[in-house]
């Protein structure tokens, strides 16, 4: 069956970094676009970053770029988010999705505070 792990959350003081990891499992993860989003308390869901089927296109929202980095890997059925200069307005739950058929992983804790 569809499996998607993240790891890699934590607690990290303003400043710091931290990179997720997305394992997946029970599909062709080489052959779907990828995507982190991440969700605030008492704030909707939002898209963080979005990589291609072969990592050439990338697509960051507004308020993370220049921060954040997304990768993947494809013979280790991995993807990434690199996440530097950390703000506590990036304080969330990371989730990592498969776009389509849409599958949800069960989300990792990033707290940025001091």
């Amino acid at each position: 069956q569809v499996q998607l792990v993240e790891s890699g959350g934590g607690l990290v003081q303003p400043g710091g970094s931290l990179r997720l990891s997305c394992a997946a499992s029970g599909f062709t993860f080489s052959s779907s676009t990828m995507s982190w989003y991440r969700q605030a308390p008492g704030k909707e869901r939002e898209l963080v970053a979005s990589i291609s089927q072969d990592g050439r296109y990338t697509n960051y929202a507004d308020s993370v770029k220049g921060r954040f980095s997304i990768a993947r890997d494809n013979a280790k059925n991995t993807m990434y988010l690199q996440m530097n200069s950390l703000k506590p307005e990036d304080t969330a739950v990371y989730y990592c999705k498969r776009t389509w058929p849409t599958y949800w992983g069960q989300g990792t804790q990033v707290t940025i505070s001091s």
